[in-house]
Protein backbone atom coordinates (compact mmCIF):
# COMPACT_ATOMS: atom_id res chain seq x y z
CA UNK A 1 0.00 0.00 0.00
CA UNK A 2 2.94 2.21 0.81
CA UNK A 3 4.33 1.38 -2.94
CA UNK A 4 1.54 2.42 -4.28
CA UNK A 5 0.83 5.51 -2.29
CA UNK A 6 4.45 6.23 -3.18
CA UNK A 7 3.61 5.32 -6.59
CA UNK A 8 0.55 8.03 -6.85
CA UNK A 9 2.39 10.49 -5.70
CA UNK A 10 3.25 13.30 -8.68
CA UNK A 11 6.18 13.93 -9.33
CA UNK A 12 8.21 16.82 -7.90
CA UNK A 13 7.88 20.52 -9.81
CA UNK A 14 10.66 21.92 -11.37
CA UNK A 15 11.89 25.15 -9.33
CA UNK A 16 10.44 28.16 -10.79
CA UNK A 17 12.72 30.84 -11.79
CA UNK A 18 12.63 34.64 -10.27
CA UNK A 19 11.20 36.07 -13.80
CA UNK A 20 8.15 34.19 -13.67
CA UNK A 21 7.16 34.82 -10.01
CA UNK A 22 6.89 38.10 -10.77
CA UNK A 23 4.77 37.39 -14.30
CA UNK A 24 2.67 35.25 -12.04
CA UNK A 25 2.15 38.23 -9.31
CA UNK A 26 1.62 40.86 -12.00
CA UNK A 27 -1.19 38.70 -13.74
CA UNK A 28 -2.96 38.08 -10.22
CA UNK A 29 -2.71 42.48 -8.72
CA UNK A 30 -4.16 42.88 -12.86
CA UNK A 31 -7.07 40.28 -12.34
CA UNK A 32 -7.81 42.14 -8.60
CA UNK A 33 -7.74 45.53 -10.07
CA UNK A 34 -10.49 44.07 -13.38
CA UNK A 35 -12.49 43.09 -10.55
CA UNK A 36 -12.79 46.79 -8.54
CA UNK A 37 -13.05 48.47 -11.61
CA UNK A 38 -16.16 46.35 -12.77
CA UNK A 39 -17.71 46.72 -9.59
CA UNK A 40 -17.15 50.14 -9.09
CA UNK A 41 -19.19 50.31 -13.00
CA UNK A 42 -21.83 48.52 -11.54
CA UNK A 43 -22.68 50.91 -8.00
CA UNK A 44 -22.78 53.92 -10.69
CA UNK A 45 -25.00 52.26 -12.96
CA UNK A 46 -27.45 51.39 -9.95
CA UNK A 47 -26.86 54.49 -8.66
CA UNK A 48 -27.78 56.07 -12.14
CA UNK A 49 -30.20 53.60 -13.01
CA UNK A 50 -32.73 54.71 -10.02
CA UNK A 51 -32.16 58.10 -11.00
CA UNK A 52 -32.98 57.41 -14.71
CA UNK A 53 -36.25 55.32 -13.29
CA UNK A 54 -37.22 58.26 -10.90
CA UNK A 55 -37.29 60.78 -13.78
CA UNK A 56 -38.77 58.29 -15.94
CA UNK A 57 -41.91 58.09 -13.38
CA UNK A 58 -42.30 61.75 -12.82
CA UNK A 59 -42.14 62.49 -16.90
CA UNK A 60 -45.26 60.14 -16.91
CA UNK A 61 -46.94 62.13 -14.50
CA UNK A 62 -49.59 64.90 -15.50
CA UNK A 63 -48.35 68.62 -15.19
CA UNK A 64 -49.84 69.99 -11.57
CA UNK A 65 -49.96 66.60 -9.98
CA UNK A 66 -49.00 66.51 -6.68
CA UNK A 67 -48.70 63.66 -3.78
CA UNK A 68 -51.10 63.99 -0.89
CA UNK A 69 -48.66 64.71 2.43
CA UNK A 70 -48.38 61.53 4.07
CA UNK A 71 -47.66 62.73 7.84
CA UNK A 72 -50.06 65.56 7.91
CA UNK A 73 -51.64 63.60 10.58
CA UNK A 74 -48.82 63.11 12.58
CA UNK A 75 -48.28 67.27 13.38
CA UNK A 76 -49.81 67.88 16.01
CA UNK A 77 -49.65 70.92 19.15
CA UNK A 78 -49.79 70.43 22.47
CA UNK A 79 -53.85 71.40 24.53
CA UNK A 80 -53.87 74.84 26.31
CA UNK A 81 -55.37 75.05 29.52
CA UNK A 82 -56.36 76.88 32.75
CA UNK A 83 -54.52 77.04 35.81
CA UNK A 84 -57.12 74.87 37.07
CA UNK A 85 -56.49 72.33 34.03
CA UNK A 86 -59.42 73.35 31.97
CA UNK A 87 -59.18 72.83 28.36
CA UNK A 88 -58.57 75.82 26.50
CA UNK A 89 -57.49 74.37 23.08
CA UNK A 90 -57.02 71.13 21.90
CA UNK A 91 -56.27 68.94 18.47
CA UNK A 92 -59.42 67.07 16.71
CA UNK A 93 -59.20 64.60 13.91
CA UNK A 94 -60.96 65.75 11.18
CA UNK A 95 -61.38 64.60 7.13
CA UNK A 96 -60.49 66.60 4.81
CA UNK A 97 -61.29 66.27 1.05
CA UNK A 98 -59.24 65.09 -1.72
CA UNK A 99 -59.87 64.31 -5.50
CA UNK A 100 -57.63 62.15 -8.07
CA UNK A 101 -58.92 63.59 -11.13
CA UNK A 102 -56.93 60.77 -13.52
CA UNK A 103 -59.82 58.40 -12.17
CA UNK A 104 -62.62 61.17 -12.34
CA UNK A 105 -65.32 60.32 -15.34
CA UNK A 106 -67.39 63.05 -15.27
CA UNK A 107 -66.29 66.31 -13.65
CA UNK A 108 -69.29 68.05 -14.61
CA UNK A 109 -71.37 65.46 -12.55
CA UNK A 110 -69.23 65.41 -9.72
CA UNK A 111 -68.72 69.31 -9.19
CA UNK A 112 -72.75 69.26 -9.52
CA UNK A 113 -72.99 66.68 -6.76
CA UNK A 114 -70.36 67.75 -4.30
CA UNK A 115 -71.91 71.55 -4.62
CA UNK A 116 -75.21 69.89 -2.88
CA UNK A 117 -73.52 69.54 0.39
CA UNK A 118 -70.69 72.10 0.15
CA UNK A 119 -72.36 75.22 -1.38
CA UNK A 120 -69.40 77.28 -0.73
CA UNK A 121 -66.98 75.29 -3.40
CA UNK A 122 -65.64 78.03 -6.18
CA UNK A 123 -67.24 76.47 -9.19
CA UNK A 124 -64.68 77.67 -12.01
CA UNK A 125 -61.44 76.86 -9.78
CA UNK A 126 -62.78 73.30 -8.64
CA UNK A 127 -64.20 72.17 -11.85
CA UNK A 128 -60.10 73.06 -13.33
CA UNK A 129 -58.85 70.82 -9.77
CA UNK A 130 -61.51 68.31 -11.18
CA UNK A 131 -60.39 67.97 -15.04
CA UNK A 132 -56.93 68.56 -14.76
CA UNK A 133 -56.08 64.99 -15.20
CA UNK A 134 -53.52 64.67 -11.94
CA UNK A 135 -53.04 62.24 -9.40
CA UNK A 136 -54.27 64.27 -6.47
CA UNK A 137 -55.39 67.71 -5.67
CA UNK A 138 -57.18 69.15 -2.16
CA UNK A 139 -61.11 70.25 -2.67
CA UNK A 140 -62.09 71.07 1.29
CA UNK A 141 -59.63 70.81 4.15
CA UNK A 142 -61.05 70.22 7.86
CA UNK A 143 -64.99 69.33 7.13
CA UNK A 144 -67.44 68.11 9.78
CA UNK A 145 -68.13 64.52 10.43
CA UNK A 146 -71.77 65.24 8.80
CA UNK A 147 -70.40 66.52 5.11
CA UNK A 148 -68.15 63.73 5.08
CA UNK A 149 -71.06 61.45 5.42
CA UNK A 150 -73.02 62.82 2.67
CA UNK A 151 -70.22 62.94 0.67
CA UNK A 152 -69.83 59.42 0.73
CA UNK A 153 -73.01 58.81 0.26
CA UNK A 154 -72.86 59.91 -2.95
CA UNK A 155 -70.38 57.39 -4.07
CA UNK A 156 -68.63 59.74 -6.56
CA UNK A 157 -65.22 57.84 -8.21
CA UNK A 158 -61.85 59.68 -7.56
CA UNK A 159 -63.40 61.30 -4.45
CA UNK A 160 -61.34 60.46 -0.69
CA UNK A 161 -60.68 61.93 2.73
CA UNK A 162 -57.58 62.41 4.30
CA UNK A 163 -57.55 62.67 8.29
CA UNK A 164 -55.95 65.75 9.63
CA UNK A 165 -55.63 67.05 12.83
CA UNK A 166 -57.90 70.44 13.67
CA UNK A 167 -57.88 72.99 16.26
CA UNK A 168 -60.64 73.23 18.61
CA UNK A 169 -61.32 75.49 21.07
CA UNK A 170 -64.01 74.71 23.37
CA UNK A 171 -64.93 78.17 24.87
CA UNK A 172 -65.37 80.15 21.34
CA UNK A 173 -65.00 83.40 21.53
CA UNK A 174 -64.22 83.12 25.30
CA UNK A 175 -60.37 84.37 25.72
CA UNK A 176 -59.82 84.45 21.87
CA UNK A 177 -57.22 87.53 21.72
CA UNK A 178 -55.06 85.25 24.06
CA UNK A 179 -55.41 81.98 22.56
CA UNK A 180 -54.75 83.28 19.12
CA UNK A 181 -55.61 81.13 15.92
CA UNK A 182 -53.67 78.66 13.65
CA UNK A 183 -53.76 78.24 9.97
CA UNK A 184 -54.66 75.53 7.92
CA UNK A 185 -51.83 73.16 8.76
CA UNK A 186 -52.52 73.68 12.37
CA UNK A 187 -48.97 76.11 12.42
CA UNK A 188 -49.88 78.88 15.07
CA UNK A 189 -50.34 82.70 13.65
CA UNK A 190 -51.52 84.68 16.31
CA UNK A 191 -51.62 84.67 20.25
CA UNK A 192 -50.36 81.96 22.33
CA UNK A 193 -50.09 79.37 19.49
CA UNK A 194 -47.55 81.77 17.77
CA UNK A 195 -45.54 81.57 20.71
CA UNK A 196 -46.07 77.93 21.51
CA UNK A 197 -44.31 77.23 18.19
CA UNK A 198 -41.91 79.72 18.79
CA UNK A 199 -40.46 78.34 21.49
CA UNK A 200 -40.23 74.74 19.93
CA UNK A 201 -42.66 73.32 19.03
CA UNK A 202 -42.00 74.07 15.41
CA UNK A 203 -39.04 72.61 15.36
CA UNK A 204 -40.53 68.90 16.95
CA UNK A 205 -42.53 70.05 14.15
CA UNK A 206 -39.76 69.87 11.45
CA UNK A 207 -38.50 66.48 12.56
CA UNK A 208 -41.69 65.03 12.89
CA UNK A 209 -41.66 64.51 16.63
CA UNK A 210 -45.04 66.52 17.38
CA UNK A 211 -47.28 64.12 17.90
CA UNK A 212 -50.26 63.73 20.35
CA UNK A 213 -48.63 61.50 22.55
CA UNK A 214 -45.42 63.03 23.81
CA UNK A 215 -46.63 66.60 24.54
CA UNK A 216 -47.43 67.92 27.83
CA UNK A 217 -50.27 70.30 28.12
CA UNK A 218 -49.12 73.86 27.87
CA UNK A 219 -50.29 75.63 31.43
CA UNK A 220 -51.41 79.40 31.58
CA UNK A 221 -52.38 81.80 34.05
CA UNK A 222 -55.90 82.01 33.05
CA UNK A 223 -58.93 80.67 35.06
CA UNK A 224 -61.57 80.27 32.37
CA UNK A 225 -64.55 80.63 34.96
CA UNK A 226 -62.94 84.59 35.05
CA UNK A 227 -62.17 84.60 31.63
CA UNK A 228 -66.04 84.13 30.86
CA UNK A 229 -66.85 86.39 33.58
CA UNK A 230 -64.87 89.29 32.14
CA UNK A 231 -65.45 88.96 28.32
CA UNK A 232 -69.48 88.71 29.50
CA UNK A 233 -69.36 91.95 31.05
CA UNK A 234 -66.88 93.60 28.11
CA UNK A 235 -69.45 92.35 26.01
CA UNK A 236 -72.27 93.82 27.68
CA UNK A 237 -71.01 97.02 28.10
CA UNK A 238 -70.11 97.57 24.18
CA UNK A 239 -74.14 96.83 24.01
CA UNK A 240 -74.91 99.01 26.98
CA UNK A 241 -73.24 102.23 26.19
CA UNK A 242 -73.04 101.86 22.05
CA UNK A 243 -68.82 102.01 22.20
CA UNK A 244 -66.86 100.66 19.56
CA UNK A 245 -65.07 98.75 21.83
CA UNK A 246 -64.53 97.31 25.26
CA UNK A 247 -62.10 95.63 27.52
CA UNK A 248 -60.88 94.52 30.61
CA UNK A 249 -57.78 92.48 32.74
CA UNK A 250 -57.81 90.95 36.10
CA UNK A 251 -54.33 91.11 37.22
CA UNK A 252 -52.60 89.24 40.23
CA UNK A 253 -50.86 92.00 42.17
CA UNK A 254 -48.32 89.87 43.93
CA UNK A 255 -47.26 87.97 41.04
CA UNK A 256 -48.24 89.37 37.58
CA UNK A 257 -50.21 86.70 36.17
CA UNK A 258 -53.31 87.35 33.95
CA UNK A 259 -56.11 85.91 35.41
CA UNK A 260 -58.45 86.87 32.90
CA UNK A 261 -57.96 89.58 30.04
CA UNK A 262 -60.64 90.11 27.13
CA UNK A 263 -60.98 92.68 24.40
CA UNK A 264 -64.08 93.53 22.03
CA UNK A 265 -64.80 93.29 19.31
CA UNK A 266 -63.35 89.55 19.20
CA UNK A 267 -63.85 86.62 16.96
CA UNK A 268 -64.58 82.90 17.30
CA UNK A 269 -61.59 80.70 16.41
CA UNK A 270 -63.14 77.93 15.47
CA UNK A 271 -64.51 79.91 12.48
CA UNK A 272 -62.06 82.83 12.44
CA UNK A 273 -63.94 84.76 9.60
CA UNK A 274 -62.85 88.33 10.20
CA UNK A 275 -60.40 88.00 13.04
CA UNK A 276 -57.93 90.28 11.11
CA UNK A 277 -60.52 93.12 10.91
CA UNK A 278 -58.78 96.21 11.63
CA UNK A 279 -61.47 96.71 14.71
CA UNK A 280 -61.06 93.06 16.45
CA UNK A 281 -57.29 93.30 17.60
CA UNK A 282 -56.91 92.93 21.21
CA UNK A 283 -57.10 97.14 22.51
CA UNK A 284 -55.42 95.57 25.68
CA UNK A 285 -51.87 94.79 24.64
CA UNK A 286 -51.98 95.77 20.91
CA UNK A 287 -53.59 99.16 21.36
CA UNK A 288 -52.01 102.44 22.53
CA UNK A 289 -54.03 105.37 24.29
CA UNK A 290 -54.25 108.57 26.15
CA UNK A 291 -55.52 106.88 29.55
CA UNK A 292 -56.48 110.10 30.85
CA UNK A 293 -57.01 110.85 34.73
CA UNK A 294 -55.43 106.81 35.42
CA UNK A 295 -52.26 108.47 34.93
CA UNK A 296 -53.08 110.54 37.47
CA UNK A 297 -52.39 107.61 40.12
CA UNK A 298 -48.59 107.97 38.67
CA UNK A 299 -48.24 111.47 39.00
CA UNK A 300 -49.23 111.46 42.68
CA UNK A 301 -47.10 108.17 43.58
CA UNK A 302 -44.45 110.16 41.62
CA UNK A 303 -44.64 113.40 43.29
CA UNK A 304 -44.66 111.32 47.10
CA UNK A 305 -42.23 109.43 46.00
CA UNK A 306 -39.58 112.64 45.42
CA UNK A 307 -39.94 113.56 49.02
CA UNK A 308 -41.15 116.43 48.21
CA UNK A 309 -44.70 116.25 48.98
CA UNK A 310 -46.93 114.56 51.22
CA UNK A 311 -50.44 113.55 51.83
CA UNK A 312 -50.47 117.36 53.90
CA UNK A 313 -49.46 119.35 50.62
CA UNK A 314 -51.33 121.27 49.35
CA UNK A 315 -51.66 122.82 46.04
CA UNK A 316 -53.01 125.93 44.28
CA UNK A 317 -56.11 125.47 42.06
CA UNK A 318 -57.70 128.55 42.41
CA UNK A 319 -57.07 129.52 38.77
CA UNK A 320 -56.35 127.87 34.93
CA UNK A 321 -52.83 127.04 34.33
CA UNK A 322 -51.20 128.51 30.91
CA UNK A 323 -48.73 127.48 28.72
CA UNK A 324 -47.95 128.63 25.15
CA UNK A 325 -51.25 127.68 23.89
CA UNK A 326 -52.59 125.18 26.01
CA UNK A 327 -54.71 126.22 29.04
CA UNK A 328 -55.10 123.49 31.67
CA UNK A 329 -58.41 123.41 33.37
CA UNK A 330 -60.13 121.50 36.15
CA UNK A 331 -63.73 119.60 34.57
CA UNK A 332 -65.15 120.29 38.23
CA UNK A 333 -62.92 122.74 39.20
CA UNK A 334 -62.68 123.84 43.34
CA UNK A 335 -61.80 126.81 42.65
CA UNK A 336 -59.24 126.86 45.68
CA UNK A 337 -55.96 125.50 47.40
CA UNK A 338 -56.96 121.61 47.33
CA UNK A 339 -54.75 118.93 49.67
CA UNK A 340 -52.92 115.89 47.81
CA UNK A 341 -56.05 113.40 48.90
CA UNK A 342 -58.30 116.42 47.16
CA UNK A 343 -56.32 116.52 44.12
CA UNK A 344 -56.60 113.13 43.76
CA UNK A 345 -60.51 113.01 44.63
CA UNK A 346 -61.40 115.64 42.60
CA UNK A 347 -59.10 114.38 39.87
CA UNK A 348 -57.85 118.17 39.79
CA UNK A 349 -55.73 118.62 36.11
CA UNK A 350 -54.43 121.62 37.70
CA UNK A 351 -53.49 120.07 41.18
CA UNK A 352 -52.05 117.23 38.71
CA UNK A 353 -49.72 119.47 36.43
CA UNK A 354 -48.21 121.48 39.98
CA UNK A 355 -47.52 118.28 41.17
CA UNK A 356 -45.42 117.27 38.28
CA UNK A 357 -43.81 120.71 38.20
CA UNK A 358 -42.67 119.63 41.59
CA UNK A 359 -40.56 117.08 39.85
CA UNK A 360 -39.39 118.45 36.96
CA UNK A 361 -39.44 117.43 33.35
CA UNK A 362 -36.78 114.95 33.28
CA UNK A 363 -37.68 113.79 36.46
CA UNK A 364 -41.19 113.26 35.38
CA UNK A 365 -39.83 111.51 32.09
CA UNK A 366 -37.69 108.99 34.01
CA UNK A 367 -40.52 108.17 36.64
CA UNK A 368 -42.80 106.88 33.63
CA UNK A 369 -39.80 105.14 32.01
CA UNK A 370 -39.37 103.72 35.68
CA UNK A 371 -43.26 102.42 36.02
CA UNK A 372 -42.99 100.64 32.54
CA UNK A 373 -45.28 102.95 30.85
CA UNK A 374 -43.05 104.32 27.59
CA UNK A 375 -41.34 101.16 26.69
CA UNK A 376 -42.39 98.07 25.01
CA UNK A 377 -44.32 95.55 27.30
CA UNK A 378 -42.44 92.04 27.60
CA UNK A 379 -44.93 89.53 27.63
CA UNK A 380 -46.48 86.09 26.01
CA UNK A 381 -48.26 87.46 23.62
CA UNK A 382 -46.80 88.62 20.31
CA UNK A 383 -49.72 91.28 19.38
CA UNK A 384 -48.30 94.45 21.77
CA UNK A 385 -47.70 97.72 20.82
CA UNK A 386 -44.97 100.21 21.48
CA UNK A 387 -45.97 102.80 23.63
CA UNK A 388 -45.27 106.69 22.34
CA UNK A 389 -44.04 109.80 24.03
CA UNK A 390 -42.68 113.31 22.39
CA UNK A 391 -39.01 113.16 21.24
CA UNK A 392 -38.20 116.14 23.51
CA UNK A 393 -39.98 116.59 26.44
CA UNK A 394 -40.70 120.33 27.10
CA UNK A 395 -42.28 121.76 30.30
CA UNK A 396 -45.36 121.98 28.54
CA UNK A 397 -45.34 117.49 27.80
CA UNK A 398 -44.90 117.07 31.59
CA UNK A 399 -47.69 119.26 32.30
CA UNK A 400 -50.26 117.55 29.96
CA UNK A 401 -48.20 114.08 31.15
CA UNK A 402 -49.67 114.39 34.14
CA UNK A 403 -53.00 114.33 33.69
CA UNK A 404 -52.49 111.52 31.04
CA UNK A 405 -52.51 113.70 27.33
CA UNK A 406 -49.92 113.20 25.83
CA UNK A 407 -48.33 109.91 25.85
CA UNK A 408 -50.14 106.59 24.96
CA UNK A 409 -49.38 103.79 26.33
CA UNK A 410 -51.66 99.86 26.61
CA UNK A 411 -54.11 99.41 28.82
CA UNK A 412 -52.26 96.29 30.59
CA UNK A 413 -49.22 98.48 30.99
CA UNK A 414 -51.67 101.01 33.24
CA UNK A 415 -52.97 98.20 35.23
CA UNK A 416 -49.51 96.35 35.76
CA UNK A 417 -48.20 99.56 37.06
CA UNK A 418 -50.75 100.07 39.44
CA UNK A 419 -49.90 96.65 40.55
CA UNK A 420 -46.57 98.41 41.41
CA UNK A 421 -48.18 101.45 43.37
CA UNK A 422 -50.38 98.61 45.23
CA UNK A 423 -48.06 95.93 45.99
CA UNK A 424 -45.25 97.55 47.79
CA UNK A 425 -43.55 99.40 44.85
CA UNK A 426 -42.60 96.12 42.97
CA UNK A 427 -42.76 96.19 39.02
CA UNK A 428 -43.03 93.27 37.16
CA UNK A 429 -44.06 91.96 33.79
CA UNK A 430 -47.08 90.91 33.69
CA UNK A 431 -47.25 86.99 32.34
CA UNK A 432 -49.61 84.23 31.05
CA UNK A 433 -47.60 81.56 32.56
CA UNK A 434 -47.52 80.47 36.11
CA UNK A 435 -45.10 81.71 38.70
CA UNK A 436 -44.93 82.12 42.66
CA UNK A 437 -44.67 85.03 44.15
CA UNK A 438 -40.85 84.11 44.96
CA UNK A 439 -40.49 84.00 41.98
CA UNK A 440 -42.20 87.35 41.38
CA UNK A 441 -40.48 89.16 43.21
CA UNK A 442 -36.87 87.97 42.55
CA UNK A 443 -37.20 89.43 39.16
CA UNK A 444 -39.19 92.52 40.09
CA UNK A 445 -37.68 96.17 40.60
CA UNK A 446 -38.52 98.19 43.17
CA UNK A 447 -40.35 101.63 41.68
CA UNK A 448 -41.74 103.28 44.41
CA UNK A 449 -40.34 102.99 48.63
CA UNK A 450 -43.04 101.32 50.90
CA UNK A 451 -44.34 104.55 52.08
CA UNK A 452 -45.64 105.38 48.56
CA UNK A 453 -47.25 102.39 48.23
CA UNK A 454 -49.25 102.94 51.27
CA UNK A 455 -50.13 106.45 50.81
CA UNK A 456 -51.49 105.03 47.16
CA UNK A 457 -53.27 102.34 48.76
CA UNK A 458 -55.30 105.09 51.10
CA UNK A 459 -55.80 107.30 48.13
CA UNK A 460 -57.40 104.85 45.83
CA UNK A 461 -59.55 103.56 48.97
CA UNK A 462 -60.70 107.35 49.90
CA UNK A 463 -61.43 107.71 46.30
CA UNK A 464 -63.92 105.18 46.49
CA UNK A 465 -65.30 106.19 49.73
CA UNK A 466 -65.11 110.05 50.07
CA UNK A 467 -68.14 112.60 48.85
CA UNK A 468 -67.21 113.52 45.64
CA UNK A 469 -64.81 110.60 45.11
CA UNK A 470 -65.30 109.35 41.18
CA UNK A 471 -65.07 105.53 41.79
CA UNK A 472 -68.27 104.80 44.08
CA UNK A 473 -69.83 102.66 41.34
CA UNK A 474 -66.70 100.46 41.34
CA UNK A 475 -67.02 99.46 45.08
CA UNK A 476 -68.63 96.15 45.93
CA UNK A 477 -69.94 95.68 49.81
CA UNK A 478 -66.95 93.10 51.58
CA UNK A 479 -64.77 93.55 49.11
CA UNK A 480 -63.01 96.77 49.74
CA UNK A 481 -62.37 98.50 46.55
CA UNK A 482 -60.50 101.50 45.95
CA UNK A 483 -59.71 102.77 42.44
CA UNK A 484 -59.06 105.66 39.76
CA UNK A 485 -60.64 106.94 37.01
CA UNK A 486 -60.05 107.97 33.24
CA UNK A 487 -61.70 110.08 31.13
CA UNK A 488 -59.74 110.82 28.29
CA UNK A 489 -60.96 113.18 25.32
CA UNK A 490 -59.36 111.73 21.98
CA UNK A 491 -58.07 113.17 18.97
CA UNK A 492 -60.60 113.62 16.10
CA UNK A 493 -59.03 115.62 13.34
CA UNK A 494 -55.78 116.84 15.04
CA UNK A 495 -57.73 118.25 17.85
CA UNK A 496 -59.27 116.83 21.09
CA UNK A 497 -63.11 116.48 20.81
CA UNK A 498 -65.31 117.55 23.70
CA UNK A 499 -67.81 114.52 22.69
CA UNK A 500 -65.34 111.79 21.70
CA UNK A 501 -64.20 109.85 25.04
CA UNK A 502 -61.69 107.32 25.62
CA UNK A 503 -62.89 105.99 29.07
CA UNK A 504 -61.20 103.81 31.69
CA UNK A 505 -61.09 102.62 35.78
CA UNK A 506 -58.17 100.88 37.56
CA UNK A 507 -59.38 99.21 40.80
CA UNK A 508 -57.83 97.15 43.49
CA UNK A 509 -59.02 94.51 46.16
CA UNK A 510 -59.08 93.99 48.94
CA UNK A 511 -57.69 97.30 49.75
CA UNK A 512 -55.67 96.26 52.89
CA UNK A 513 -54.32 94.36 51.22
CA UNK A 514 -54.39 94.06 47.47
CA UNK A 515 -54.49 91.17 45.74
CA UNK A 516 -56.11 91.78 42.66
CA UNK A 517 -55.84 94.91 39.83
CA UNK A 518 -58.85 95.21 37.63
CA UNK A 519 -58.95 97.76 34.55
CA UNK A 520 -61.67 98.37 32.46
CA UNK A 521 -61.69 100.22 29.39
CA UNK A 522 -64.61 101.52 27.26
CA UNK A 523 -63.77 103.02 23.84
CA UNK A 524 -65.89 106.12 22.66
CA UNK A 525 -68.92 105.29 24.55
CA UNK A 526 -72.61 107.11 24.29
CA UNK A 527 -74.67 108.02 27.44
CA UNK A 528 -76.70 104.71 28.41
CA UNK A 529 -80.36 106.60 28.75
CA UNK A 530 -80.74 110.36 27.31
CA UNK A 531 -79.96 112.59 30.29
CA UNK A 532 -76.97 110.86 31.46
CA UNK A 533 -72.87 111.43 30.90
CA UNK A 534 -71.12 109.30 29.65
CA UNK A 535 -67.67 109.54 32.03
CA UNK A 536 -65.69 106.78 33.21
CA UNK A 537 -67.43 107.04 36.67
CA UNK A 538 -70.69 106.15 34.69
CA UNK A 539 -69.64 103.23 32.34
CA UNK A 540 -65.78 102.12 32.58
CA UNK A 541 -66.37 101.78 37.00
CA UNK A 542 -69.78 99.54 36.85
CA UNK A 543 -67.77 97.03 34.36
CA UNK A 544 -65.05 96.37 37.46
CA UNK A 545 -67.81 96.54 40.17
CA UNK A 546 -69.74 93.91 38.51
CA UNK A 547 -66.43 92.11 37.70
CA UNK A 548 -65.46 91.85 41.43
CA UNK A 549 -68.87 90.74 42.46
CA UNK A 550 -69.00 87.66 40.26
CA UNK A 551 -65.84 86.66 40.50
CA UNK A 552 -64.07 87.55 43.68
CA UNK A 553 -65.35 84.31 45.56
CA UNK A 554 -63.54 82.59 42.47
CA UNK A 555 -60.60 84.07 42.82
CA UNK A 556 -60.29 83.22 46.37
CA UNK A 557 -61.26 86.71 47.95
CA UNK A 558 -63.62 86.45 51.03
CA UNK A 559 -65.74 89.07 51.91
CA UNK A 560 -65.69 91.06 54.91
CA UNK A 561 -68.45 93.08 56.48
CA UNK A 562 -67.22 93.76 59.92
CA UNK A 563 -64.65 96.43 59.34
CA UNK A 564 -66.12 100.14 57.57
CA UNK A 565 -63.89 101.65 54.74
CA UNK A 566 -63.95 104.60 57.30
CA UNK A 567 -62.61 102.28 60.07
CA UNK A 568 -59.83 101.08 56.77
CA UNK A 569 -58.85 104.59 55.92
CA UNK A 570 -58.34 105.43 60.00
CA UNK A 571 -56.35 102.40 59.88
CA UNK A 572 -54.20 102.89 56.91
CA UNK A 573 -53.15 106.65 57.46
Amino acid sequence: MIKRLLASKPAAAPVASAGSIVVDARRKAGGRTKNRVLMTMAIFFGIYGVIAGRLVYLGLQEPGATVAPSVRGLAARPDIVDRNGEVLATDIKTASLYAEPKNIIDPDETLELLSTVLPDLEPEQTYNKLKSGSGFVWLKRQLSPKQQADIMALGLPGIGFRTETRRFYPGGETASHILGLVNIDNQGIAGLEKYIDSQGLADLRELGLATSGNLAPFRTTLDIRVQHIVRDEVKNALDRYHAIAAGAVVLNAKTGEIVAMASVPDFNPNNPVGAHDKDKFNRMTAGTFEMGSTIKSFTTAMALDSGKVNLQSRFDATRPITIGRQTIRDFHGKGRVLTVPEVFIYSSNIGSAREADVVGVEGHREFLHRMGLLDRMTIELPEVARPSEPKVWKKVHSITAAFGHGFSTTPLQTAVGAAALMNGGYLMNPTLLPRTEEQAKAGATKVVNDKTSADMRYLYLLNATAPGGSGKRATVPGYRVGGKTGTAEKVVNGRYSTNVRFNAFVAAFPMDDPQYIVLSIVDEPKPEKPGMGATAGLNAAPIVSNIIRRSASLLGVKPEFGQTNEALLVSSQ
